[in-house]
């Protein structure tokens, strides 16, 4: 019986969070189904677009959070 991977499946595949097993399993399953591939390929672009994302708080945000560490300094 041939085992149905999931987006999830994938997800912990790159994460490399699967049993040994598991991850041969779906490696195999990759290479047999051409779907599964795409689905692969499209969540490993999605994956490594969003590592490369750097995000900053606003000077709004920092001012907020110093002003509440004074207040708190001070009782």
């Amino acid at each position: 019986m041939t085992k149905s991977f999931t987006p999830n499946d994938l997800v912990s595949y790159i994460y490399q969070e699967l049993s040994e097993t598991e991850s041969d399993q779906l490696t195999q399953a990759l290479h047999a189904n051409e779907a599964l591939m795409e689905q692969y390929i499209e969540l490993r672009s999605a994956i490594d677009q969003l590592d490369q994302v750097f995000m900053e708080p606003s000077e709004k945000v920092v001012d907020a959070i110093k002003r509440k560490c004074l207040t708190k300094e001070n009782v």
